[in-house]
């Protein structure tokens, strides 16, 4: 009877793992269809941005633009100082999603000190602030209080002094670690270069102005509004890409843990009650042996 005992608690265990995961799952999937439409929703300005900027460089402007221009590298006198965005989320439950944007961020890190520059993190979410403060590593900014909710306002706060320190000839480089958001089960993560803007083709395959444009004010005048804009509109794709695909990654994680843990309960059944007919046939066996010792 202990063995029976013991397999029942297992199994009401089993039980309210499973019902605590399908609320998860069921929380996540709720979670992912908003995040999913923030996603949406921010694809087609960002692609008309870069379609505009694509039409407005021209190789003459690129040049007097601090955000177009690329430094020179460390052994001709250029900045050392790489700062790289690392986009991770606060909570976990989430299978993989963190660790594979952990690796990500640590292969840059490597390949950035391999071409002779000094990393510098800028943490988004508790679970990258957490691992790479483990390794010894500081960080030149923390944001833990974004969540799954990024906004505008959040992706201007972050990105403006590293815009300044860009200008002023201080950074050599912006890198963004993301997830990139392609579909609900599949994330994978993505390392995006914000800085130095690289200039987009325009429709000619080109970059180039339109020759049918009128600009009022000038291509001057305008690129120096939408170069940051275009570098602000980056960093919150990449949060609200992050986001949605966080939310995925745990749909998935606790769909798998709740079938998992339906499995496992048919198992534990299965060995109660093969456990329960054995005991209830030898019990039987003892009475008819005791009946017939008597009658005997």
């Amino acid at each position: 009877m202990a063995k029976g005992r013991q397999l029942k608690g297992r199994i009401r265990s089993v039980q309210n793992t499973r019902k605590i995961t399908k609320t998860m799952e069921l929380v996540a999937t709720s979670k992912l269809k908003r995040a999913q439409d923030r996603v949406v929703a921010a694809r087609p300005y960002a692609a008309a941005l870069r379609e505009v900027i694509a039409d407005l460089v021209t190789p003459e402007l690129a040049e007097r633009f601090p955000l177009l221009r690329r430094p020179a590298p460390p052994e001709k006198g250029g900045p050392r100082r790489a700062a790289l965005i690392l986009i991770t989320s606060n909570r976990g439950l989430a299978g993989g999603f963190n660790s594979n944007l952990i690796k990500e961020a640590r292969r840059r890190i490597e390949a950035l000190e391999g071409e002779g520059y000094q990393p510098e993190l800028y943490g988004i979410g508790r679970k990258g602030i957490g691992f790479f403060k483990y390794l010894g590593r500081s960080f030149a900014m923390e944001r833990i209080d974004i969540g799954d909710r990024p906004t505008a306002d959040h992706a201007a706060e972050i990105v403006a002094p590293l815009i300044e320190q860009y200008e002023r000839g201080e950074l050599a480089s912006v890198d963004l670690v993301q997830a990139q958001f392609l579909s609900a089960i599949s994330t994978p993560p993505a390392t995006v270069r914000i800085l130095p803007v690289e200039a987009p083709e325009g429709q000619d395959g080109k970059t180039g102005t339109r020759p049918d444009y009128i600009l009022s004010p000038g291509p001057d005048e305008l690129l120096a509004q939408l170069l940051p804009l275009y570098v602000r509109n980056a960093l919150y794709r990449g949060l609200v890409e992050t986001a949605a695909a966080e939310h995925g990654a745990r749909r998935t994680a606790m769909k798998n843990a709740t079938d998992n843990a339906g499995d496992i309960l048919e198992a534990l059944k299965r060995t109660y009650n093969r456990r329960r007919q054995a005991a209830i046939t030898q019990e039987i066996s003892e009475i008819v042996g005791g009946a017939a010792a008597l009658q005997g």
